[in-house]
């Protein structure tokens, strides 16, 4: 299949570009370049030539009893016009697992890039795109870096949520069982199966294991692996495009990868996410929770 970038369904508002596409459009006036590293002194190392940084945790905050909540939109209005981000300006969000940040289970693990494009197109931004491979690609292409600082300039940044994207608590309790829904778990099997950093083990009752890093390349967790290969395993889980897929996992994180993927990159019409995830299900001491391998 010859891949024309960026790459997306339709008008979907994040899009995949390649390391090529990317090299080949340094020098466009418009674009402007996330870079999403874990560790700003990987941005001061290099980076690629003009980007800015840009660190994911700005985009969440301790509300109530929930320690993982989005900002709110008046906060992402001020961030993403500091940073001079405007809705219909092309931007290209990479990271990277780098030393200084490389961690197998949480941070430094390719997640910055779809956790960022989300968020950018949740608030509004209708032209995102992830650099497949990110910077690790990049690099072992031997393509330009640099040590100069890219420039911001403020903006007006006009929010407009995207409330289509994501299911609150309610809502989610009450057609989570349908049997139209699929509820698919993006975190590890040994976390959905038994005890992972939670009060308690397991996942949420009728949740399909589907762990993110399946959809990815083996040695390179930026880089998605050939199409086939990732249809074979959505459709192995059960996930097809009739179907309300409803992404989730431990803190919301885990699920952007497979959000953009099913909404953006295959163009499922009926795919949300579910923001609170394992952290705000357990969050409620009554909520039941399933160890094993099965959904139930």
């Amino acid at each position: 299949m010859t891949v024309i970038y960026p790459y997306g369904k339709n008008d979907a508002p994040v899009k995949w570009v390649s390391t090529e596409w990317l090299a080949g459009h340094l020098g466009d006036r418009d674009l402007m370049i996330l870079d999403c590293q874990p560790n700003i002194h990987e941005y001061i190392q290099d980076h690629i030539p003009g980007a800015v940084y840009w660190h994911e945790g700005l985009f969440r905050i301790h509300e109530g009893p929930i320690p993982t909540r989005w900002i709110p939109p008046e906060a992402a209005r001020i961030l993403f016009g500091t940073l001079g981000l405007e809705p219909e300006r092309p931007v290209v969000v990479y990271s990277s697992s780098g030393p200084l940040s490389a961690c197998a289970a949480f941070i430094g693990d390719g997640l910055e890039q779809t956790m960022v494009a989300y968020t950018l197109a949740r608030y509004g931004h209708r032209k995102v795109y992830i650099l497949d491979g990110g910077f690790e690609k990049w690099k072992e292409e031997n393509r330009p870096l640099t040590r100069e600082y890219g420039v911001t300039k403020p903006s007006v940044f006009r929010v407009q949520l995207r409330t289509e994207y994501f299911i609150g608590y309610d809502e989610f309790r009450k057609i989570k069982d349908n049997p139209d829904v699929i509820l698919l778990d993006a975190r590890p099997a040994a976390f959905y199966e038994g005890q992972g950093p939670w009060i308690k083990p397991g996942h949420i009752p009728g949740a399909v294991s589907l762990p993110w890093k399946s959809l990815m390349d083996d040695r390179n967790r930026k880089l998605l692996k050939p199409e086939d290969q990732i249809l074979a395993l959505i459709r192995a889980a059960g996930v097809t495009p009739e179907k309300t897929i409803i992404c989730s996992c431990g803190t919301g994180r885990e699920a952007t990868n497979e959000f953009v993927l099913f909404r953006c990159y295959f163009g499922y019409p009926k795919v949300r996410i579910y923001e609170g995830s394992f952290t705000e299900w357990v969050s409620y001491k009554g909520n039941p929770v399933v160890t094993g391998k099965n959904p139930r």
